[in-house]
């Protein structure tokens, strides 16, 4: 069925309704007819099985009929701090950490991006990358819309770790502990996990030192360099991979 996030004023105990681009493409893009069910989600981990009432481009109404946990959402938490690249490699990462189970986003800024202010992310394009992490929510099943923060710079953003049981930063050192063992390191296995993932020609050396400074662990993904954007992918499949089982 076709999964659409709604607001709370919009999901009602046995009622919902569905207005603007979600309406459009439930009536012209989809096509659906009354009678026809769908899911709606409001963001707290629940979903909803309704049935399609009123559908019109201007205004969908439909009945709900039953309401259940999600269970897609993982138990191990990432927090993705990617630094920025270019924009069809930065969405792709926001598009597929999203399929894969990433809670929240964090755009950072690194001293070899090519985007070297925090403040030039315009409120637009915040915007568009709430929209793609939002439809790769729907698509892939997930209960809650992954959070996407602010913009910051590299320094500030390992200074506000606090909270995070597993601290990881990505390294193109082939001799680097790998994430399985770092990640199976202690007792306990971590459920709060910040997952640090550089530009194109990796971190510097200064940053990977800094980061080691406020208790990250620098990993590696093998004896070959991937782009940053599999290497986003890749770890952080790696990652619930092992603790989401």
């Amino acid at each position: 069925m076709h999964r659409f996030f709604v607001t709370t004023d919009n999901l009602h105990e046995k009622h919902v309704i569905l207005t603007g681009p979600q309406a459009h493409q439930i009536c012209d893009v989809l096509r659906m007819k009354p009678g026809e069910k769908i899911i709606v989600l409001d963001n707290t981990g629940y979903e909803c099985t309704v049935v399609l009432g009123k559908v019109v481009r201007q205004e969908v109404a439909g009945q709900v009929i039953s309401r259940r946990k999600c269970e897609a959402e993982p138990k191990a938490r990432i927090t993705l701090y990617q630094s920025l690249l270019a924009r069809e490699k930065f969405e792709l990462v926001l598009q597929k950490c999203t399929e894969i189970g990433v809670v929240c986003f964090v755009p950072v800024v690194t001293q070899r991006c090519i985007i070297r202010r925090a403040d030039t992310v315009t409120p637009k394009k915040m915007s568009r990358w709430r929209s793609i992490i939002t439809e790769a929510a729907e698509q892939s099943g997930r209960g809650r819309i992954p959070r996407l923060e602010d913009a910051v710079n590299f320094t500030d953003a390992v200074s506000g770790l606090d909270g995070f049981d597993c601290r990881l930063i990505g390294s193109l050192e082939a001799n680097e502990s790998g994430l399985r063992e770092i990640i199976r390191t202690g007792n306990a296995e971590p459920s709060e996990i910040a997952l640090f993932i550089g530009p194109e020609g990796g971190f510097t050396e200064d940053e990977i030192a800094l980061s080691r400074s406020k208790g990250t662990a620098s990993f590696s993904l093998g004896k070959r360099i991937l782009r940053t954007e599999t290497a986003a992918v890749v770890a952080s499949a790696l990652i619930l991979y092992e603790l989401d089982r």
